[in-house]
């Protein structure tokens, strides 16, 4: 034998020897049932990943892998995608421990019209601080307009439209994945359908999304749907929906009419698609209970409002007549989730923080009530004022996502809307095992394809070769929420792993500390 076909032997001999003893896949999680996202039934099969990709899947040799799930007796399901979150804070707490916990593995951030005015920035913070899962933001509407207009309570000017569309084009330049509204807010509430359109249209010529939190989400439900719709068809934008509810007790059961328009729509070609958290009750500000008009301008303008004997009765009289309109005689629907000025009143409703401080219980001791926590800086609030009918109905709707309107919680910080926890495994626990409202398959398609396809997420929401190795490990007879509405500070269970790009994040039930998510430049790829 040659002494040149002798070194091309002995190389030969090594290198399968080291490609033998070398892993082929980094992570391999056996003998689950595999529900893969699509909505299709479950089957039984392995799950390989490589390189933060999926490499395999159905029935895998055993192969050498540098680290083996044991899967038996679980779903293997792609991560789930929360497209309705306020985790634009994230790089304060990169863990997202409460998202990623309940199988949360992306999550969209800047909703409801608020958002970073500097996307670029914030996207670049995120990166340089690593965070545990992928990121992607709007542009927020009531952002963009305080930036140019305070919070007048006005139509904008050209230039000021014109500024903003800018600003709303420079976001989408730098990352923004579309345009969110928040029309129950100041200073988004003084706005009319067509600075919202033409808004909205920037963000649509860039591919991007319209996600609204509609000016009305009960007694002029039906009108707020209406208006969403126009903006999509006005633009050519896919509309999301933002958490649809019926949040007054006199129109529950308007979601059937709600549903119904978003069909029609459909068949018309617009693309509308909602989103929805598993709940009876709402999160949101203390001032939402107050006339829009009243709360222009800041703090310094609502406090002379507010301290003017004359203004004040005016504004009672008309937060009675808000109240009535929605079936409400009073306030103690309503429940402190964190008032910074005095945190001891944390988790007591309206009606318990009036008895304590006026000595009354009565509706006009309430609004008092609400009237001093407003002067000393308002409050995040939980307000219990939905059915059950009207959330099953929901989310039986094909259309309809999961996502849970929550930021990243801090563990023991106040006492919070249980959906920051306990979302996505409250709707397999819940509404699928115990209630049967869904099936499990359809369940997991709402948490991943269906959110992935509407926002544009390329190559997440299945477990599918070739696509990102997101990954959720669930046990279908365990998995459960123990967050409460006393007691909302308890993550998931149920959910022993949880993997983004391949990388473990959550392992047997707690988080590795590992910090694998990418942001939006990343995620859409």
């Amino acid at each position: 034998m040659s002494q040149t076909r002798y070194g091309l032997l002995v190389v030969l001999l090594i290198g399968g020897a080291l490609s033998a003893q070398a892993p082929r896949y980094d992570v391999l999680i056996v003998g689950g049932t595999i529900v893969d996202g699509s909505g299709g039934p479950g089957r039984r099969g392995d799950v390989a990943i490589k390189d933060g990709r999926i490499v395999a899947v159905g029935a895998i040799d055993a192969a050498r892998a540098a680290t083996t799930i044991d899967a038996k007796g679980m779903v293997v399901a792609p991560g789930f995608i929360d497209v309705h979150t306020h985790a634009d804070d994230i790089a304060e707490r990169p863990q997202a421990e409460n998202f990623v916990r309940m199988g949360v593995t992306t999550v969209v951030a800047g909703n409801c019209g608020g958002s970073a005015l500097d996307i670029g920035e914030a996207l670049a913070k995120i990166n340089a601080t690593r965070v545990s899962v992928n990121y992607a933001t709007l542009v927020g509407h009531n952002t963009v307009r305080r930036a140019v207009m305070g919070t007048a309570d006005r139509d904008p000017t050209l230039p000021e439209l014109a500024q903003m569309k800018s600003l709303v084009w420079r976001a989408m330049a730098d990352g923004a994945v579309g345009f969110s509204t928040g029309l129950q807010y100041v200073p988004g509430t003084y706005a009319k359908s067509p600075e919202i359109i033409e808004l909205a249209r920037v963000a649509a010529n860039e591919n991007g999304i319209y996600a609204s939190h509609m000016r009305n989400e009960g007694t002029a439900l039906e009108a707020s749907v209406e208006e969403t719709i126009r903006v999509g068809e006005a633009t050519g934008a896919r509309v999301e929906i933002s958490h649809l509810k019926v949040d007054s007790p006199k129109n529950w059961g308007a979601s059937a009419r709600a549903l119904a328009l978003i069909d029609v729509a459909r068949t018309r070609g617009i693309d509308v698609e909602a989103d929805e958290y598993a709940y009876t009750a709402a999160s949101s500000s203390l001032g939402i209970r107050f006339p829009a008009w009243a709360l222009e301008g800041g703090q310094e303008q609502i406090a002379a409002r507010l301290n003017d004997a004359a203004t004040w009765e005016k504004i009672k009289g008309e937060m009675r007549g808000l109240l009535a309109e929605r079936g409400l005689s009073d306030l103690s629907f309503a429940v402190v989730a964190s008032h910074r000025a005095d945190p001891l009143l944390n988790g007591l409703s309206i009606k318990q923080i009036a008895a304590k401080l006026k000595g009354s219980e009565t509706a006009d001791a309430q609004l008092e009530t609400a009237r001093a926590m407003m002067l000393a800086g308002g409050a995040s609030m939980v307000y219990h004022f939905m059915s059950d009918d009207d959330v099953e109905r929901i989310m039986r709707h094909p259309q309809v996502g999961v996502a849970s309107d929550s930021g990243v919680l801090a563990a023991g910080a106040g006492v919070p809307h249980p959906r920051g926890y306990g979302n996505n495994a409250r709707v397999l626990g819940e509404y699928v095992r115990k209630r049967h409202v869904i099936s499990l398959e359809e369940a997991i398609r709402k948490m991943t394809s269906l959110p992935a396809e509407h926002f544009r997420f390329a190559r997440r929401g299945l477990l599918k070769e070739g696509y990102a190795a997101d990954v959720v490990v669930l046990d279908p007879a365990k998995v459960a929420d123990t967050a409460t509405f006393d007691k909302p500070h308890s993550y998931a269970t149920g959910i022993p792993y949880v993997l983004v790009n391949g990388v473990a994040v959550v392992g047997a039930g707690a988080h590795t500390g590992a910090r694998p998510g990418r942001t939006q430049s990343l995620v859409a790829k």
